[in-house]
């Protein structure tokens, strides 16, 4: 038994076990020998139908809950469907919460997000900022529905003494990643891109249909240059090319949204699951806390790194017409330095493993 109460066999639910940060979540309690979790699918269980969520905790009544459930997406994501991403997760938080508090769970971890903070707060960013300035409009009710959340667990601890902490963690990424082309986040979204490409400079045609029926359709004008790339003179429709003529061929080109100034930081997320058990046996705070690297780079660096982690040998340009998000967005994690918690996977590495996980285990190079 740890500080916190937390046994090999305490009853663990892992809301949003499928996704990226809830898979990681359950890996991690597995490898560390937790063997009474307790996980639901979307079809099993709505976690927006709040009668369905209060009839689930008074039947299975988890000891402890990792709060991973939430609507995520880019820029593109938000910005089409700014109504679904409030309207979704603060449903999803608020049944879930109060649901456990009603039944007994004995803490509750609450994942946020570093959107939270505001677009022009001071870097890097303390978990003192939320709430100090305007948002960035294009995630902001994304934004708005996790600080809801925040502002619920605080609530519920002042109120009724219910043990919920609050984790703030930077960009993810990993095994388990979107790499849908209109949701994704820029880290996902460049690996695909850089793979893509590299595979039409080959000449590789069949690899790219078989990309597109594991991860979704290829937008209709990146499609359309991949096709003309793979097919550049040759004659031989979308066809496999031989080595020496696709090398002949026009060269690939990758597009990236923004003019690729702004800096970002990615945390991988098996060192976010690391944090959350940390956390959840060693923290019991009313005060969120930032989860990252204390790291970050540009977008333009981040595009070279995955061009080189993929093989990518082609062009990089850069979209000014689309929108840069928050110019900079580095998390302050002095506090979970101060706990006693720091990140182990760099950058590159975390993109070798994403890559490969990606590519099915191959880098079909």
């Amino acid at each position: 038994m740890d500080g916190e109460g937390m046994h090999r066999d305490s009853l663990i639910y892992v809301a949003g076990h499928r996704g990226l940060v809830g898979s990681a979540i359950v890996r991690k309690l597995q490898t560390e020998g937790f063997g009474s979790l307790v996980t639901r699918t979307r079809s099993e269980l709505d976690l927006t139908d709040q009668a369905a969520v209060r009839s689930f905790f008074a039947r299975e009544r988890p000891e402890f809950v990792f709060l991973a459930a939430a609507k995520v997406g880019g820029i593109l994501a938000n910005s089409t469907y700014p109504a679904d991403f409030i309207n979704e997760n603060i449903l999803v938080q608020t049944n879930v919460i109060d649901a456990a508090y009603r039944h007994g769970t004995r803490k509750l971890l609450f994942l946020g997000s570093s959107c939270i903070y505001p677009r022009q707060a001071p870097q890097p960013v303390s978990e003192e900022c939320l709430l100090g300035g305007p948002l960035e409009p294009t995630n902001e009710p994304y934004a708005v529905a996790k600080i809801a959340g925040i502002k619920m667990c605080q609530a519920y601890r002042r109120q009724y003494g219910f043990r919920a902490i609050c984790l703030m963690p930077t960009n993810l990424y990993g095994p388990g990643d979107n790499f849908d082309l209109e949701t994704s986040h820029v880290l996902p979204a460049l690996l695909r891109k850089c793979h893509l490409a590299a595979c039409a400079a080959r000449g590789q045609w069949s690899l790219i249909v078989e990309d597109e029926k594991r991860y979704g359709p290829i937008p209709h004008v990146f499609r359309a240059h991949l096709s003309a790339v793979c097919a550049a003179g040759k004659g031989r429709g979308h066809g496999e090319m031989a080595p020496s003529e696709a090398l002949a061929s026009e060269e690939a080109v990758v597009s990236v949204w923004g003019s690729g100034r702004p800096l970002r930081e990615f945390l991988h997320v098996d060192d976010l699951a690391d944090a959350c058990l940390f956390l959840m046996r060693r923290y019991d705070g009313e005060g969120i806390v930032n989860v990252g690297t204390g790291k970050d780079l540009t977008v333009q660096q981040l595009a070279r790194t995955a061009a080189e982690v993929v093989g990518f040998k082609g062009k990089i340009e850069y979209d000014r017409e689309k929108p840069d998000g928050t110019p900079r967005k580095l998390l302050d994690v002095s506090r979970l330095h101060g706990l006693g918690w720091s990140h182990r996977i760099s950058l590159r590495e975390g993109m070798v493993k994403t890559y490969q996980w990606y590519t099915g285990g191959s880098s079909r190079r």
